[in-house]
């Protein structure tokens, strides 16, 4: 049983360093001279170099990385509230309600995880230019106002259900409406989910790239995945020990994020699952 033990906890030994090795390897070629980043695979420099982050803040040309970053807080803190809030009231309604179509429009719903995001993102783009929304981030608030992840609100209605109609009808006998049991019943017990949905429209969020190059045009506007981008569209030769520093100064509201909703996060997957 000993030796057992003592194997596993070798193996897993092994592979935490073999995933933790990247995010290492990132960390300490931010203190590396731009000519020993990629002469070397080991994480101890040569000669640190300590300015890395402070020149790297600084961005390219008139914006720097303080404006990149307010711009992706202000845009993945709205998108996270609209999402989860709209998630949870499609999610309300599926788990709770009974109507017409109820079956087949849950199945739509679900099929349309099945669709890649190139069929969709032409037309997309073209009505939101229709609209006179490029260069805002209104193609990303109204999407998430009308909860169109379903994956999210798949995850929802599982949480849902799982919790018991006794409660409800508690409510009801209490003096609650629909919307009084979602407040004061349903919410506080869907924490777990609600958190897990939080922190996965997070970290999308906060690491788009491609739909935020599609729709913003400013660099006044762009978020932190494009600032890093331009730094690497620069004329001349590229700092790369600056890239790695923005790169881990970028990494960190994600990590951060995580690690303080890991109990939610971890509660709300492990029991989404348990009622289908």
């Amino acid at each position: 049983m000993r030796r057992r033990k003592l194997w596993t906890v070798i193996v897993l030994s092994v592979f935490s360093i073999l995933f933790l090795y990247p995010l290492l390897w990132l960390i300490s070629s931010s203190f590396k001279p731009n000519a020993d980043i990629f002469s070397s695979i080991g994480l101890w420099p040569g000669e640190f170099v300590w300015d890395a982050y402070s020149r790297g803040w600084q961005g390219v040309g008139r914006t720097n990385f303080s404006t990149f970053f307010g711009n992706t807080l202000l845009l993945v803190i709205p998108v996270v509230v609209l999402t989860a809030a709209s998630s949870l009231l499609v999610a309300y309604g599926f788990a709770r309600f009974k109507f017409r179509g109820k079956g087949l429009l849950f199945t739509l719903m679900i099929s349309t995880l099945m669709l890649p995001d190139a069929v969709i993102m032409i037309p997309r783009y073209l009505l939101f230019k229709e609209f006179n929304w490029l260069n805002t981030y209104l193609p990303f608030y109204v999407p998430a106002l009308l909860a169109v992840n379903a994956f999210f609100v798949f995850l929802l209605v599982q949480f849902l259900r799982g919790i018991p109609r006794d409660l409800d009808e508690a409510a009801v006998i209490d003096g609650c409406n629909s919307f009084g049991i979602l407040v004061r019943v349903l919410v506080p017990l869907a924490a777990p989910a609600l958190v897990s949905v939080c922190i996965f429209q997070f970290i999308w969020t906060w690491n788009e790239f491609f739909t935020a190059l599609i729709y913003i045009n400013s660099v006044s506007k762009y978020t932190v995945a494009l600032g890093l981008r331009m730094v690497l569209d620069n004329e001349g030769a590229v700092n790369w020990n600056q890239v790695m520093a923005m790169s881990v100064v970028t990494i960190l509201p994600c990590i951060a994020v995580f690690f303080m909703a890991q109990k939610y996060f971890v509660e709300g997957i492990a029991t989404t699952g348990l009622k289908g």
